[in-house]
């Protein structure tokens, strides 16, 4: 636990990943004067490119580091009305390399100007993400030419977007990519099985109604319309063999009308 002295609040953050039954599942909490103010659960990677050597020492090829985020993870946090922040940050031993992770800036917008009917009066998001780090850390980056440090960030970020008072859940993977301004090639970073809200917590430890994300609400769907349809037809047919069993008893209690006038005589 490690707190954090910033302005007159007291905050202190959490690594709670190693209560997840999923190795790759990180959670972090962050509190405020005793109060929870920010609950963040997600899995993470990172795709970070790099150059190496060709066979021929002449040219360079582009490899790829997969970067996870390690349970031993540091971190801070920071909470205020409008603007949120986790800070992760996590040392691989075996060298000097520091790869930091910067995720999840999230502001709370006045909402646009006609409001669209569709959208809520106010609602947050992640506005920003940023990564460090050093490709002369040989675990990750083995044989890395020019090796050093690189910071990269997101570009007019606006993911995760979500109604005010409620948290964000998606369980299907998601992509978002950071970019550099040193011609390096983007890293994407990959968030699957999020939990996340950095506003408005009204219960220590205790997530607010989910907003569920546009493919996970498809993909219950999927699940779920079959059964749907199943239980329209159903009822389609019930209906039908009810207005067709009506039809038959109307029909049979109905006087008959004889068809030849010669039978009318045989009916007084």
């Amino acid at each position: 636990r490690n707190a954090l002295a910033g302005g007159l609040a007291e905050q202190e953050v959490e690594n709670l990943s190693g209560l997840s039954p999923n190795p790759e599942k990180a959670i972090f909490v962050v509190r405020e004067n005793g109060t929870t103010c920010l609950m963040a659960e997600f899995a993470a990677k990172l795709v970070v490119p790099y150059e190496i050597w060709a066979s021929n020492f002449v040219d360079m090829i582009t490899e790829q580091a997969y970067i996870s985020l390690s349970r031993g993870a540091e971190e801070r946090g920071k909470c205020s009305s409008n603007e949120s922040e986790l800070h992760i940050s996590w040392l691989n031993r075996a060298s000097f390399g520091l790869p930091r992770l910067w995720v999840f800036s999230c502001l709370s917008l006045p909402p646009p100007h006609p409001i669209p009917l569709f959208l809520p009066l106010a609602w947050w998001k992640m506005s920003k993400v940023q990564f460090i780090y050093d490709s002369s850390e040989s675990t990750y980056f083995k044989g890395a030419v020019n090796p050093g440090k690189h910071t990269v960030t997101t570009r007019h970020l606006s993911a995760l977007v979500t109604p005010a008072g409620k948290s964000y859940e998606c369980q299907a993977q998601q992509t978002i990519t950071l970019s550099s301004g040193d011609h390096q090639k983007s890293v994407v970073l990959l968030l699957s099985e999020v939990r996340l809200q950095p506003f408005d917590i009204s219960s220590d430890f205790v997530f607010s109604e989910e907003h569920k994300c546009p493919v996970d609400q498809r993909e219950q769907l999927e699940e779920t319309l079959p059964l749907i349809l199943g239980l329209i037809l159903g009822l389609v047919i019930v209906v039908t063999l009810g207005v067709y069993h009506i039809h038959l008893k109307m029909t049979a209690n109905q006087v008959q009308i004889p068809r030849d006038r010669s039978e009318y005589k045989h009916m007084g």
